[in-house]
């Protein structure tokens, strides 16, 4: 697995009237090999450009990204991004999209069986493998979307906001779902969000970004509290009922609420 990395990172946009606005300023961060990390603040604290440049699909004006040592250029096989509205393709079934990376990376067809019908059983999916995706839930959207990136083997998952789309309760299956994945076969994630309990429960950091402009305010160390009160063997809704979560839940908030603003 490999690490991400974050030196001196700056990210400006110039507006249509020719003014620059920095988005990010100096952002200084270690993804750990393996590690899980959420990434909360409030709007416009640049939480989506830090994904994108993790992912090569924009450039820091300042600084540079490393995975796994290799400065990002652009996008990359060893890296895979689940985004909140599903990116299906709806002309494919469930297994053909499952099977896209795969076939892009010029994987042989028995190579491409095997792993399809692994993520297929894995993510629950068996039943509906030649569905299209008009014919699936927004869960079961979302769960090819994960078994398609999981297909490819990448080092690093990057998600951006992948349940926001969801109604709470296929929301709080698919959390368990992500827990149970990333025990079975763990990766190096980047994992950005606006719900501080979702960052809590899933995250072994949660990156806290300040605004105007986006910088580091404080990173919470959630991995020593879940390792010694086992929260990945418990349902979530063990866990969020626990005083240890929170405690690490209202810390979050105290750090988030000076900055949220109306029209944030």
């Amino acid at each position: 697995m490999k690490d991400i990395r974050f030196d001196g990172v700056g990210k400006t946009f110039t507006t249509r009237g020719g003014a620059a606005c920095v988005v990010l300023h100096d952002i200084d961060l270690t993804v750990q090999a393996r590690e899980f990390v959420a990434v909360v603040g409030p709007s416009g604290s640049g939480k989506t450009t830090l994904l994108r440049m993790a992912a090569g699909l924009d450039q820091p004006s300042a600084g540079e990204v490393r995975v796994g040592g290799r400065r990002v250029t652009g996008p990359g096989p060893d890296r895979a991004v689940v985004f909140q509205h599903f990116a299906l393709f709806p002309w494919k079934t469930v297994r053909q999209n499952i099977a896209f990376g795969l076939r892009c990376q010029g994987a042989s067809r028995a190579r491409q069986t095997v792993a399809v019908d692994r993520y297929l059983a894995l993510m629950g999916l068996d039943d509906a493998a030649d569905r299209y995706p008009s014919q699936l839930s927004g869960g079961m959207q979302q769960r090819v979307a994960l078994a398609r990136s999981y297909a490819i083997e990448p080092d690093v998952l990057l998600m951006d906001e992948p349940f926001g789309a969801l109604d709470a309760q296929t929301r709080t299956v698919m959390q368990e779902e992500l827990i149970r994945l990333s025990r079975q076969e763990p990766r190096t994630v980047l994992f950005i969000t606006h719900a501080v309990e979702e960052a809590v429960y899933l995250a072994d950091r949660v990156v806290v970004l300040a605004h105007d402009p986006g910088r580091l305010r404080e990173i919470v160390d959630i991995g020593p509290t879940r390792a010694a009160e086992a929260w990945n063997t418990r349902p979530i809704h063990e866990v969020m009922e626990l005083p240890s979560f929170t405690h690490l839940r209202t810390r979050l908030w105290r750090l988030l609420r000076d900055q949220i603003r109306p029209g944030n």
